[in-house]
């Protein structure tokens, strides 16, 4: 072997970064999951790809992605590399127990029938460390942002729904008393009477979005329904809210529910181009379960350049955090986005 070759080698063993190439056939059947490309086999892998794949090189090289890889991560997989098979360059993030790894997997065009994708990984645990501070400064935002809404909420339904509703109590008196002498201004102290109604329904309805404490007041399911109602003033698909009317939850986790409830509906109508939105809170052996589905586009979480992993998730997760709840999200572009939070 020339000595390039073997310098090449050498930079491609000894490299901290990991580097593979994948290949697949290209066919006329499109399985599922994958259109229009075959099995996906490993052709060469350097470096040490086991926090990524959870294998070793040696047990990669050669060998089939189905077969090497568990079904959860190979799905996953499957799903980027038919991506890069189609031209496209993907910028993600791997997260493996404590360390943080960026992963840049882009297409390998070539003269022949079969299609290869190559990728390359280096650890930025470190920069992992600088985010987290940037996630805590994010989330200290947040809270205080949460704390100025209950000020305002409180100071709308305390100050400002209870003026509406002694002035119309006072505007009543007044019809009343014109009803004999002058009718024709007691009717139109009825107009600014309905008027007035009109806007206390307003302000008791912005009151309600502000809080997530009304959740404690209306209770969970009267919350969920609202939110519903909402949401369908928007949203022309199908949205179903399915809770167990046997299920008894205390109010903190009612509110944090209901605030990740209120992120995914909102992520999968803004984003998603679904169709349909089933909303289900259930109780199991091991505690409460709350899923939020629809049936979009879907996306990658961990795809850096993606637009979806923004300050929504970001608020589910702190609001899983505050409730001792486990937060996940499932998706992908043939199954759609489940938001799936649970105790226990």
């Amino acid at each position: 072997m020339p000595e390039s070759g073997k310098l090449a080698k050498t930079f491609l063993e000894q490299n901290p970064a990991c580097q593979w190439v994948v290949r697949a056939e290209r066919t006329a059947r499109k399985p599922r999951g994958l259109p229009g490309y075959g099995e996906i086999t490993f052709e060469r892998v350097w470096g040490d790809p086991h926090p990524i794949f959870g294998r070793t090189a040696g047990e990669l090289s050669g060998a089939r992605c189905l077969e090497a890889l568990s079904p959860e991560v190979a799905h996953s997989w499957r799903g980027r590399f038919g991506r890069a098979f189609d031209g496209e360059t993907l910028m993600l993030r791997e997260r493996r127990d404590k360390s943080v790894w960026y992963v840049s997997l882009f297409p390998l065009r070539t003269e022949t029938d079969l299609s290869y994708a190559g990728g390359i990984g280096h650890e930025i645990t470190l920069w992992g460390t600088a985010e987290q501070e940037l996630r805590h400064t994010v989330l200290g935002a947040l809270k205080s942002q949460e704390f100025e809404r209950n000020v305002m909420s409180r100071f709308l339904h305390d100050s400002v729904g209870q003026n509406l509703t002694a002035l119309g109590l006072q505007l009543d008196l007044i019809r009343m008393d014109l009803e004999r002498v002058a009718p024709e201004v007691g009717g139109r102290v009825a107009e600014v009477q309905k008027m007035l109604g009109e806007m206390m329904e307003q302000v008791r309805e912005y009151s309600y979005e502000l809080n997530p404490a009304t959740v404690e007041r209306a209770g969970l399911r009267s919350a969920l329904d609202r939110l519903a109602v909402r949401s369908r003033e928007r949203f022309t698909g199908s949205l179903r809210v399915n809770v167990d009317p046997s299920l008894k939850i205390e109010p903190k986790l009612a509110g944090a529910v209901y605030q990740i409830v209120q992120e995914a509906v909102e992520n999968a109508v803004q984003h998603s181009g679904c169709s349909s939105v089933d909303i289900s809170i259930k109780s199991s052996r091991t505690g409460t379960i709350l899923e939020v589905r629809d049936n979009g586009r879907g996306f990658d979480p961990d795809d850096i350049q993606g637009s979806h992993r923004g300050l929504g998730l970001l608020s589910m997760e702190h609001y899983a955090a505050q409730a001792g709840l486990s937060l996940s999200v499932v998706s992908g572009r043939e199954i759609g986005t489940t938001v799936r939070a649970a105790t226990g």
